[in-house]
């Protein structure tokens, strides 16, 4: 984890970007599972994400946090919506991008996330916490062009 400053635009939003991590079901055929981290600071499961650095490009920053958060390598695909909302009183913009798990991964618990879990879409729309996260499973599945 580096010290650098946080992205801020110019308008003062604070800029942060993620995946929506996927990988193929190893236990359905043609099905996928969504990877959803626990972050024990906030009681919540949402999808890997986290501000970004200055200067740090959004993707390469969404594909920083993925394997910080979940341990994964993700290949980035699609663009997916970018999700604005109020963080502590000031606006807040997540860019996201879906991103394939295409091998295992080295998950280490740590304090920003102590858990994760792999889910079908499904059950991962019903584990997310906030609602504005959901959506990003649909828009998954419209992109990547499955059910």
């Amino acid at each position: 984890m580096s010290t650098a400053p946080d992205s801020t635009a110019p308008d003062g939003t604070v800029l942060a970007a993620g995946c929506v991590l996927w990988r193929r079901s190893p236990q359905t055929a043609g099905g996928i599972e969504i990877c959803l981290v626990h972050r024990p600071r906030y009681d919540d499961w949402s999808h890997p994400k986290g501000k970004l650095k200055r200067g740090e490009p959004a993707l390469e920053g969404a594909l920083r946090e993925v394997r910080e958060e979940t341990g994964h390598q993700g290949v980035p695909g699609p663009v997916l919506p970018t999700v604005r909302y109020l963080a502590a009183g000031r606006p807040k913009q997540v860019s996201y991008w879906a991103a394939e798990a295409p091998s295992p991964g080295d998950f280490t618990p740590g304090h920003e996330v102590d858990r994760i879990a792999w889910l079908p879409p499904d059950a991962a729309r019903r584990r997310i916490t906030e609602p504005r996260d959901r959506t990003l499973v649909d828009a998954l599945l419209k992109a990547i062009d499955t059910h």
